[in-house]
């Protein structure tokens, strides 16, 4: 069923209590494992047809945000989220205290039990007014950037829109384009303040009404971990900062040399990586999700059968349009057994970036898509950002159909990236403990906090005050997992250090790295995410060995990559 057709109806909330409370009580009335299986199955069910109905409602509600119809349908689960969880930890503590418990464990193996003893820990029916007031500020939040209406050069844009503008290789109009960005943000300044001070102290409120120091160790649980500690991140932090800070640093600096400007540079400045400009996809959109298409279908059978059916079904939205909420994501719709994705194409090499890392989520979990319980078929936020950015490196060898004669400048910038992207997301992460940690801090204060670390992860940037949302510690607050999922963003770099060995591999080995790819992949959800990496024959992010030696391989192909030529 294509996308367009898929019917959306808000279901009858308390039709669906009395459901699962009738489900709850036939699961611990069982007399024999059979009999449990069955309501298990058939929970399983509901469950799929719950998350459908939410799912459509917010991929039609970011696709257009102005939709009035879509606006109240997410305000609605926005309220009966919170309500439904309550149900959904009855569930799962009558399947924690089942007789038969042993018996699902011999046949769904037991991480669905040790993932639902962190899942009891979130929840209390005491917290049900917070989440709702939480939800209602992430969709503030969102509603807020989408509706950012941007003046430059005569003309009005979203953030979106704006972006390729700051990245544009006159040094006049990029800085133009970054200080109309940072200027709508500073105009929403005390907007923008006041939704993150409510939701800090909402979350330390959570927190403390659980029973725990704060917010912290409940964010922990909420993200899900499962394999590994605060202090097991720490410990990587500090290995980004003894490793990789000095690797991103001479990429500044050779950066600074090409363009001919002193170091250290400007924000905008740093977002140019070549005098002549940055690598851009050749052709129109339509152009590069043919090329996608033909990058699917060449890489093996199964990926090829995947991107057909993404195509057919209009399971992928992708142009920037008004009203179009930010950013990307993939998500799944259970009862069709398809992912969906979604993003904002601008004209740059972000635009095939969707197309490999949406699209990489979205192949993991159509792999794994009869998979149960249906919580198998995606592992953790960590280990799905591995399948994502892995899928990048993987599209190299069809890089010339996307970048024709920016080529090159692709390769060399999409490695770079990879590298200096962790010292970011890093710093995201430690600010995130550190405002968790200190929820009473000032919008000011937090500010402070952003441009201190600023100087610890990113010495290459230059706070001069020329664009000063920027320079005085403010941006972050464009960063959306900061507002909507506290300690998601250490994720994306402990996957973009496994994605790295997987870059390692191909260099070497084209054939054994998509194998070990695949061998990773098809265990959907099914192990934790250090034993993905054991059963894939991967290393550990958390061993020093590893980011050691994915830097060490990363500079010597940069340091002997052929850049003549090019400006």
């Amino acid at each position: 069923m294509k996308f367009s057709e898929m019917p959306y109806e808000r279901p009858d909330l308390e039709g669906r209590k009395q459901k699962l409370s009738g489900l709850i009580q036939r699961l611990k009335d069982a007399a024999s494992y059979e009999e449990a299986k069955a309501v298990f199955l058939q929970q399983e069910q509901e469950q799929k047809h719950l998350m459908t109905q939410r799912s459509l409602a917010h991929i039609r509600h970011t696709i257009d945000t102005r939709d009035e119809f879509y606006d109240n349908e997410v305000k609605f689960w926005n309220t009966a989220g919170p309500q439904l969880q309550e149900y959904a930890q009855a569930w799962t503590a009558a399947m924690l205290a089942s007789p038969f418990r042993k018996d699902f464990e011999n046949e769904y193996g037991d991480l669905m039990f040790i993932n639902a003893e962190i899942e009891l820990k979130t929840f209390s029916p005491e917290i049900i007014p917070q989440l709702q007031q939480e939800n209602e500020l992430t969709t503030e939040y969102e509603k807020l950037l989408a509706s950012a209406q941007i003046p430059f050069e005569g003309k009005t844009y979203t953030l979106s829109q704006l972006t390729p503008f700051k990245s544009d290789p006159d040094d006049e109009r990029r800085l133009a384009a970054w200080k109309a960005e940072g200027q709508w943000y500073k105009d929403n300044q005390e907007k923008l303040d006041g939704i993150y001070d409510q939701l800090t102290h909402l979350r330390d409120e959570m927190g403390k009404k659980l029973g725990y120091e704060g917010y912290t160790t409940l964010g922990y649980y909420r993200m899900g971990r499962n394999c590994y500690t605060k202090e097991d991140v720490e410990k990587f932090r500090a290995a980004v900062v003894k490793y990789l800070v000095p690797v991103a640093d001479r990429v500044y600096r050779e950066q600074a040399k090409r363009l001919g400007k002193q170091y250290p540079m400007s924000f905008a400045d740093n977002a140019l990586e070549f005098r002549s400009g940055n690598p851009r996809p050749q052709g129109t959109p339509d152009d590069i999700l043919a090329q996608g298409k033909k990058f699917y279908d060449e890489l093996s059978p199964e990926t090829s059968e995947f991107f057909n059916t993404m195509l057919d079904g209009e399971l992928l939205d992708v142009l920037s349009t008004e009203g179009k909420a930010g950013g990307g994501y993939c998500t799944s719709i259970p009862d069709y057994e398809v992912p969906f994705i979604f993003a904002n194409f601008n004209g740059t090499q972000h635009d095939v970036e969707v197309v490999t890392h949406e699209a990489g989520h979205a192949f993991a979990a159509w792999l794994n898509r009869d998979r149960v319980p249906m919580e198998y078929v995606w592992p953790g936020m960590e280990a799905c950002e591995v399948h994502s950015m892995s899928m990048e490196f993987m599209a190299w060898p069809w890089a010339e159909g996307f970048f024709g004669k920016d080529t090159r400048k692709f390769l060399y910038s999409h490695l770079s990236s990879a590298l200096t992207f962790i010292p970011y997301g890093t710093m995201v992460d430690h600010f995130q403990h550190e405002v968790y940690a200190n929820p009473d801090m000032t919008p000011a204060q937090r500010h402070a906090v952003w441009k201190k670390l600023l100087g610890v992860y990113m010495p290459w940037m230059k706070l001069d005050g020329d664009i000063p949302f920027y320079a005085e510690g403010e941006g972050w607050q464009r960063q959306h997992h900061i507002y909507e999922s506290p300690f998601y963003y250490i994720d994306y770099c402990l996957a973009q250090t496994v994605s790295l060995q997987f870059w390692a591999l191909l260099q070497r080995d084209s054939k054994a790295a998509w194998e070990k790819y695949m061998a990773y992949a098809r265990q959907g959800g099914s192990r934790t995410f250090t034993d993905l990496l054991k059963n894939a024959g991967l290393d550990s992010p958390f061993e020093e060995k590893c980011l050691r030696g994915v830097c060490e391989a990363a500079s010597a192909w940069l340091d002997s990559f052929d850049l003549s030529g090019i400006e």
